[in-house]
């Protein structure tokens, strides 16, 4: 597999084709990004804590049966993954009241949310991200129909698997963010998962684990990510 040249840099990962058509290079940096991208910092090991934290979450759902982008780590901070025709949106599941939610609503943080919420988000940062529903997303041709039903059955999916395994190491998935793309006609998960796509909270003390760590100024962003990792069981220095 050979790097070639850069097709798209985010705010915190930049992607790179390679030698074969169906395959790019996911490379996790430094970069640490809040508020649409007004506030950026680096920190140090970040981009081989996300990328190793991404791996493991993609191979465990992977192995529960969830079709991944995901083919293989390449270095501390690189990966190989699947080239999927992305969808413009992102499907966020809430578990636990917090964040946009909390400010929307005028609600209480931390309310189990019961069943968990499903909402869907227009990728773009220009204009914040904004709310929209399935209605908006085949009426402007974001996704099919189809793609979309599939994408919110997987997501779904997805929280059944990752709340046990998070509170298996204490924890409580409180919400996160997905983004599904499609490859040779079937819809699967891309992007990737890490705290910097979710909130997560010790089950006892409710501290937060995650980039609200970073967005409300609490510091000790990396080493949350890492305790998070550990209580899992990541070894991030493998």
């Amino acid at each position: 597999m050979e790097k070639r040249e850069a097709l798209y840099a985010g705010k915190a990962k930049s992607v790179f084709v390679t030698d074969d058509p169906d395959l790019l290079l996911l490379e996790f940096r430094d970069d640490t990004s809040a508020f649409d991208g007004k506030r950026i910092e680096q920190l140090a090991r970040k981009g081989m804590v996300n990328n190793k934290f991404n791996a493991f979450i993609m191979q465990k759902l992977k192995a529960a049966g969830i079709p991944t982008h995901f083919e293989r780590l390449v270095s501390d901070n690189e990966c190989l993954v699947k080239r999927l025709d992305m969808m413009p949106v992102e499907c966020v599941v809430r578990n636990i009241s917090a964040g946009s939610l909390v400010r929307r609503l005028g609600i209480e943080e931390g309310l189990e949310l019961t069943p968990p919420t499903f909402e869907l988000f227009l990728k773009n940062d220009a204009m914040g991200d904004p709310l929209i529903n399935e209605s908006l997303v085949e009426t402007f041709g974001w996704a099919e129909p189809a793609h979309l039903a599939r994408a919110k059955e997987l997501t779904f999916q997805v929280n059944d698997i990752l709340k046990k395994l998070f509170l298996d190491g204490g924890m409580l998935l409180v919400d996160y963010k997905l983004e599904f793309g499609v490859f040779n006609g079937e819809v699967v998960l891309g992007d990737e998962f890490s705290p910097d796509g979710c909130r997560l909270w010790d089950a006892e003390t409710r501290e937060k684990l995650d980039k609200d760590r970073f967005r409300q100024g609490l510091g000790g962003v990396i080493e949350a990510y890492e305790e998070v990792g550990r209580r899992i069981g990541i070894d991030f220095t493998a």
